[in-house]
């Protein structure tokens, strides 16, 4: 199921969104004129950018891999824990070959923010345990 949202995802009207546990309020928008185009990430004061692709590719990543998936959020500092979105967000196998985290220092935490973003979209189903939760693509629409 969506989770509700409010914005449009841009600068003016971005999507106001909470961590998958619903412990933390956030925003975010699309910055398709930035260099490079970004997925921007307001938590507070603290700005993160994330690759704007991100989006679509780890969309692409979840329907290619079929079943539930372990979000995994870590801090850049922190190892990702394996097979996890997050580890997937900083893997040399991923499209861009590296981190989407834009900003070194605050390139982590892809596998907290990022999800919310694709569930606002309508692309995957999340999960909004206390903790461990997990995200998979949405089923197709007949």
């Amino acid at each position: 199921m969506a989770a509700k949202t409010n914005g449009a995802g841009t600068k003016a009207d971005p999507w106001k969104l909470t961590t998958p546990p619903g412990t933390a309020e956030f925003e975010a928008y699309r910055d398709e004129a930035g260099s490079p185009p970004a997925l921007v990430v307001q938590v507070g004061k603290t700005q993160l950018r994330y690759a704007l692709r991100c989006i679509d590719d780890l969309h692409a990543m979840l329907v290619a891999h079929g079943d539930w998936m372990p979000l995994g959020g870590a801090d850049e500092q922190k190892p990702a824990a394996d097979g996890t979105v997050e580890a997937w967000g900083r893997a040399s196998t991923n499209p861009v070959g590296g981190w989407y985290g834009l900003k070194k220092g605050l390139r982590g935490r892809f596998g907290v923010y990022v999800p919310p973003v694709l569930e606002a979209l309508g692309l995957v189903e999340l999960e909004h345990q206390p903790k461990n939760n997990r995200v998979r693509a949405a089923p197709r629409k007949k």
